[in-house]
């Protein structure tokens, strides 16, 4: 059964976190099927209408575990990592344009730059990034990891 789920992303920086984490969280653990969106002038905030299927949650489902996850916190990037993450952020503003999103919807500068750091091979690998979760391997891995493959 479908359902409708709507969220309200604040662009002021004491909002910008928590709205973007609540989102988050939702896409961890819905099956997206459709996304629209619209930003609001007046009030500065985007409006994200999320349709999802209701997952059926199964007993022996394989959780993501919630260990300590990889982040580029303030490390500072080689040369190569910077042309990685050049490459990866012109990557999310094309992807963003043609989704019609924000591009932190797509990934934060800061998840790119780990990305860069970290130099996954696999999908699998993908998960030990903070800020990488199943929803965004399935829609970003493969066309994410082809770029490091590439540069």
């Amino acid at each position: 059964m479908m359902k409708v789920k709507v969220f309200k992303i604040r662009l002021q920086p004491e909002f910008l976190h928590d709205d973007q984490h609540m989102l988050d969280d939702f896409l961890e653990s819905h099956q997206i099927v459709k996304v629209e969106t619209a930003f609001v002038n007046d009030d500065n905030y985007w409006s994200v209408v999320l349709y999802f299927d209701e997952l059926k949650i199964t007993v022996n489902t394989v959780r993501e575990s919630k260990q300590t996850k990889y982040t580029a916190e303030n490390d500072v990037l080689s040369s190569d990592e910077e042309k990685i993450l050049f490459a990866l952020k012109e990557w999310r503003s094309e992807k963003a344009r043609a989704q019609n999103l924000p591009t932190y919807f797509i990934a934060t500068n800061k998840e790119l730059a780990s990305v860069a750091k970290y130099k996954p091979v696999r999908k699998e690998e993908l998960l030990d990034i903070k800020g990488f979760g199943k929803h965004k391997i399935e829609n970003y891995g493969e066309e994410i990891l082809e770029i490091l493959e590439n540069i």
